[in-house]
C-alpha cells in the first residue's frame, strides 16, 4: 500500500510529511553507564493541518527471542515546521527531562540538535543529544545519540522502523 500526502497538509510540513503515520520496529541500545538492550518501539506522528506534527514514542525491553521483557521510554512533543526546510521540536519524556531541538529536512532525512535540555530533580542528567531521521527504502531508520552524566556525546539509541 502507497503513502498518500494528506489533502490538508500545511505546506511547510513538505520535507517531512515521508514521517506522517505509525512506524514500528526494532532496535538496539548502548551507553557506558547501563547494560547494552534491544527494544521494540513505535513512532507516531500526526496532525492536523497547522504547521507541526503532534510525535508519540513507546518503546519496550525485549528479549533475546525478541519477546516483550518490560516497558521502557515514553516521549512526546510537537515537530515544528517553520519553512524552508527548517525544525523545531519541543519533547517531553517520562523520565524527566524536557528539550527543545533544532534542525533541517531534507530529502529524505531529518537531522536536529538539541539548543536546550532541563530535567527534574529525580531525572538523570541529560546534557546534549543529536538525532537523525532518515527514510530509506521506504522503512524509517533513526539514531540518537546522547550526552549524559558525564559522559561525552556519543550513540545510544538505533533503529530501523516500518510503516504499519
Amino acid at each position: 500500500m502507497a503513502f498518500e500526502l494528506p489533502d490538508n497538509l500545511h505546506p511547510d510540513c513538505g520535507p517531512i510529511a515521508w514521517m506522517l503515520g505509525t512506524w514500528r520496529g526494532n532496535g538496539h541500545g548502548d551507553y557506558p553507564t547501563i547494560e547494552k538492550f534491544t527494544y521494540g518501539e513505535e513512532l507516531i506522528f500526526t496532525h492536523d493541518g497547522r504547521p507541526f506534527f503532534h510525535y508519540f514514542s513507546r518503546a519496550w525491553i525485549t528479549d533475546e527471542q525478541g519477546q516483550k521483557v518490560r516497558e521502557a521510554h515514553l516521549e512526546t512533543g510537537f515537530l515544528r515546521a517553520v519553512g524552508d526546510g527548517r525544525l523545531e521540536l519541543v519533547l517531553n519524556h517520562n523520565t524527566g527531562q524536557s528539550e527543545i531541538w533544532y534542525g533541517m529536512a531534507e530529502g529524505g532525512k531529518v537531522e536536529l540538535q538539541t539548543a536546550g535540555v532541563s530535567f527534574t530533580e529525580t531525572a538523570k542528567e541529560v546534557t546534549s543529544g543529536h538525532r537523525m531521521y532518515g527514510n530509506v527504502e521506504g522503512d524509517l531508520l533513526y539514531a540518537y545519540d546522547m550526552e549524559a552524566q558525564g559522559e561525552e556525546l556519543q550513540p545510544h539509541r538505533w533503529a530501523r522502523l516500518k510503516r504499519a
